[in-house]
């Protein structure tokens, strides 16, 4: 058990086992222990419970929807070259794993349309919240594509419950809900909210740093009726911090942790 396991272990002790309402979603997937965007990554945060699934989405050159947070492939790949010059072939002959040590090399850049197929097909429903990334060279793109697939699999109309969109763009977000005004919305912060926030977004999503120095905010947002989550929440008194501002929803690395913490508790 890490160290940090054990702090959950005991700090999660002595309640029964009930489900929470609380959300979980996993972070680029269960991206604490598996590299970020891969299949295993994702394989395992639905194996720990995982409410939804978050993922970034880019554009190749060639107009493949590629889940690949940066802008360029250095950190998390064994190439070099930024994501929307380079074709989906040349991602894919990259090793999207090797980064994060031994036993993970050999994981190829994940299509969008292998998570969507991976998260429908779970043993249970599970949910996708999927950031588009800017700026970016694609642009408008970006968005129709993304919109493109989500009709091909009836998803689109925002009927099912299980796709939510996000971004830090309020552009991106104006554009998305024109396309696809059924999909609920979420506007990523991570300062102040500036420019303000589209009026069909009835989520906001503030970055932990900014909770922890303003815990008022969250009141503050749930007083405009807006559904909170909060971003990226993996260490033990931060999970609890977001529990007692009554966050909805809670973006971790950690999903397993977090979920039988909260759970327990």
């Amino acid at each position: 058990m890490t160290q940090l396991s054990s702090l959950y272990a005991r700090a999660g002790r002595g309640g029964p086992a009930v489900r929470s309402a609380v959300r979980v979603v996993a972070h680029r997937g269960a991206s604490h222990e598996h590299p970020e965007h891969t299949l295993a990554a994702y394989r395992q945060a639905i194996a720990d419970g995982a409410d939804a699934l978050e993922c970034d989405v880019r554009l190749s050159r060639d107009g493949q929807l590629v889940c690949v947070h940066d802008r360029s492939v250095g950190r998390t790949s064994d190439g070099r070259g930024v994501v929307s010059a380079m074709t989906y072939d040349e991602l894919a002959a990259l090793d999207f794993g090797g980064w994060k040590g031994s036993g993970h090399g050999g994981a190829r850049v994940l299509r969008f349309e292998e998570l969507l197929e991976l998260a429908l097909g779970a043993p249970y429903p599970v949910g996708l919240a999927v950031e588009t990334k800017h700026p970016s060279r694609a642009g408008g793109r970006l968005e129709a594509e993304l919109v493109r697939v989500l009709k091909a699999y009836g998803l689109a109309d925002g009927a099912s419950g299980r796709v939510e969109v996000m971004s830090f763009s309020r552009n991106a977000l104006v554009r998305l809900n024109r396309l696809a005004p059924g999909l609920p919305a979420v506007y990523l912060i991570e300062r102040a909210l500036r420019p303000p926030r589209p009026p069909f977004a009835g989520h906001a999503g503030p970055g932990i740093d900014l909770v922890r120095r303003d815990p008022g905010l969250v009141r503050r947002l749930k007083a405009k009726g807006l559904r909170v989550r909060v971003w990226t929440v993996d260490e033990p008194e931060d999970v609890e911090l977001c529990l007692r501002l009554g966050v909805e929803t809670i973006i971790t690395n950690r999903p397993r942790e977090v979920r039988e913490y909260i759970d327990a508790r």
